[in-house]
């Protein structure tokens, strides 16, 4: 049970952390932004989102006239609230998404620089060296990989559930 102690687990991603370099920070960072822009999307879909709707519908189901062209755009109006309101943030996810991978990218041509920077210094090509080397720089990949996978599934996730919303959110308002 050694591996439940919160001081290796922090030891543990400490040591990850330097042996990916400066770069894996940058992806633990637009991770964290990420992930927290997903928790905010759905603290919204389970505190906020209800009230919302609700107001919109009261305001339709209160007017006298639900057959006008007026009316008709007021509709199409409150969907547009209902949708924008859905959709905020969504692009930011999608953005931290793409340059996730970008990132571990970044991080292993800056990885296999320092390698060959460090084994021209040493002046020998030891094999030894360069798997190392190759190790090191091939972290940041895999982190922003797996932070780039994980970000698509919840991206869809969000980006579906607003679709849906909103579309449940149209079908409530009968036009007469």
């Amino acid at each position: 049970m050694e591996y439940l102690n919160p001081a290796n687990a922090i030891e543990g991603l400490q040591t990850f952390l330097a042996q990916g370099g400066p770069v894996l920070l940058a992806i633990a960072l637009a991770a964290f932004a990420m992930f927290s822009f997903v928790m905010e999307r759905l603290a919204y879909y389970s505190m906020a989102h209800k009230s919302v709707v609700r107001g919109l519908r009261d305001s339709w189901v209160s007017r006298e006239d639900n057959k006008s062209w007026k009316a008709h755009a007021i509709r199409d109006e409150y969907i547009s609230q209902v949708k924008a309101k859905t959709e905020a943030n969504v692009g930011i996810i999608k953005t931290l998404v793409a340059i996730a991978p970008l990132l571990g990218l970044l991080g292993t041509v800056y990885g296999m620089i320092t390698v060959f920077d460090v084994m021209a210094l040493s002046g020998s090509s030891s094999a030894r060296l360069m798997a190392e080397g190759v190790f090191r720089a091939t972290i940041p990949t895999m982190a922003g990989m797996v932070v780039a996978l994980f970000g698509l599934f919840l991206s869809n996730y969000v980006e579906r559930r607003g679709r849906r919303e909103t579309a449940a959110f149209a079908d409530t308002l009968d036009v007469g």
